[in-house]
């Protein structure tokens, strides 16, 4: 039987060959098919790669056509609008209304299981309030910062050109400048595309240093000072890793790198561009603190911070053990969740390493209060950020401000098909074909971004003004309720401001604080730890 089919396309092909020979011409139309099936059949047995093909000639073709087609069967005909991932028919369609400027309203109630174990929901006010103000904004720039930065609540996360196309870059920025807010350029440093319609640009800059890199891929400071000098850079950030891949260097596939992007990053064609998963330019906590402030001095003041998924514990507290020792910090720091997006990344670090956003999030500003540095640093957060309850679910947890990538993405018109790493994406967002680019109308796609930005706010405005609340710093972390599912988790800790420094610090905090060193991010050893233990009290505080 598992020849059966095989049989009847040779049969098929005999037969019509027959009828052909004897003057019936649909025969041939027959053989036409049936000929080329069975040429296939015959490859199908003889060849070695494939057992099914082997044991199902043919037939067995039929596999690699539905597994080709079942995402878009899926998303198309069974999905329901809950249970998709990394966004859900829901999401994705309150995107696009708000992109669209269309009715964003649902029926009937909703359709999350509020009882189930990680629901989060926020308590809201019986003395509601309307807010007619929709701009908001934080100013970032510590005492060494000479030119602040007013950020907007919402900002485009980075995407660098490479990973997305020259369209989509231009459909951003455009959208930012219309929008008033800011747009991060991913590591990929700046192209002509961002320089395009002047919106405000924060400068990525990770362990490939992209635009003030040497020959041999070091940091070229004087580089990095003329780039850092253009009034349309508003900050530095410089990423330590990012929540879809930490500890993994960017990847842009060979397939993307075109010669305006090699241009542009300074890389050679035709190979994979694989940044290092390391910073050579410094190897311990203090001086990634040193680097932070002499990227500060060569930027003319503007705001310098840097981006982390959160990883060991006491590596990050080992950075803010530095920056008390030499009483110098940066202007922000940007938490990325695991959850958060890539456009290529090999599935053990997506799947599975890197802290989520809500524990990442929480454990930076607890840390920040607890070592009494939390006034000189603005948090930003990223991480599957769309709605405006992902705003305030991010802000009751520690951040000033967000920033979303896939949500911008959708606005642009991004269908989740999920081929970013293929150069194919059906879209023109995640590719560099120009005939696909095409699809990408700028003119368009620029209002979209912009009305996606400013709806997303207004619906922050109106969750604000339910919770009785006028401006975002006054959601505490009182308003937002988590349905736990681990009982050690560290969302169930909090610090008062300079806890880390006293014997009543809860463990989850301490044990990895007296683990931190700021000259290594290796854990001190047993006897620093014992020598930690007794001297916590006496160490240097802000």
């Amino acid at each position: 039987m598992r020849f059966a089919f095989f049989a009847a396309v040779i049969a098929a092909a005999v037969v019509s060959c027959g009828l052909g020979l004897a003057g019936i011409w649909w025969g041939w139309v027959i053989l036409a098919v049936a000929g080329p099936l069975t040429l296939l059949g015959i490859r199908d047995l003889l060849q070695s790669r494939h057992s099914l093909l082997r044991n199902y000639p043919v037939l067995a073709h039929m596999r690699w056509l539905f597994e080709g087609i079942r995402p878009e069967i899926r998303q198309y005909l069974i999905e329901s609008d809950a249970d998709a991932y990394p966004f859900n028919r829901e999401q994705r369609s309150l995107v696009y209304q708000r992109a669209k400027q269309e009715q964003e309203t649902v029926p009937f109630g909703t359709q999350m299981d509020v009882y189930k174990a990680g629901y989060s929901y926020f308590t809201h006010s019986l003395a509601p309030i309307h807010l007619d103000r929709l701009n908001f904004r934080r100013r970032v720039g510590g005492p060494d910062c000479t030119q602040p930065y007013d950020i907007s609540l919402l900002n485009v996360s980075g995407m660098s050109f490479g990973a997305i196309s020259a369209n989509a870059i231009q459909a951003l920025n455009r959208g930012a400048a219309a929008g008033g807010f800011a747009h991060d350029t991913g590591e990929g440093s700046i192209s002509a595309h961002h320089r395009r319609y002047g919106g405000d640009l924060i400068w990525q800059i990770a362990s490939g240093y992209f635009g003030c890199r040497t020959e041999d891929g070091m940091f070229d400071a004087e580089k990095f000072a003329a780039t850092a000098a253009d009034p349309q850079v508003k900050m530095v950030e410089l990423k330590l890793s990012q929540g879809a891949k930490p500890g993994h260097g960017g990847v842009l596939p060979a397939s993307k790198i075109t010669p305006e992007i090699s241009k542009t990053r300074g890389i050679p064609m035709g190979k994979d561009c694989v940044s290092p998963s390391a910073h050579p330019a410094f190897s311990t906590p203090d001086a990634l603190v040193a680097f932070l402030a002499e990227l500060r001095r060569l930027s003319g003041g503007k705001p310098v911070g840097f981006k982390l998924c959160v990883g060991h514990p006491h590596e990050f507290m080992a950075i803010c053990k530095a920056m008390i020792a030499a009483e110098t910090y940066p202007d922000f720091i940007v938490v990325d969740g695991k959850e958060g997006g890539t456009g290529a990344a090999p599935v053990e670090f997506t799947n599975s390493l890197g802290m989520p956003l809500r524990e990442g999030l929480h454990f930076v500003h607890m840390t920040l209060v607890g070592a009494g540095i939390r006034e000189h640093i603005r948090i930003g957060a990223s991480g599957k950020i769309i709605s405006g309850a992902d705003m305030a679910a991010a802000l009751a947890l520690g951040a000033d401000w967000c920033n979303a990538a896939r949500g911008f993405m959708f606005a642009i018109g991004c269908i989740q098909a999920r081929a970013c790493h293929t150069n194919r994406c059906p879209t023109g967002v995640a590719t560099q074909d120009p005939t696909r680019q095409r699809g990408l109308v700028v003119e368009d796609k620029y209002r979209r971004v912009a009305n996606f930005h400013g709806n997303t706010l207004r619906g922050f405005a109106e969750m604000l003004g339910a919770m009785g609340l006028d401006d975002p710093s006054q959601i505490r972390p009182e308003t937002l309720h988590i349905r736990a599912t681990d009982p050690d988790s560290i969302l169930h800790h909090r610090l008062a401001p300079g806890q880390l420094f006293e014997t009543d610090c809860p463990d989850a905090f301490a044990a990895p604080w007296r683990l931190a060193r700021a000259d290594s991010f290796r854990p001190a050893d047993a006897m620093d730890v014992r020598k930690s233990g007794v001297l916590a009290a006496t160490e240097k505080q802000p």
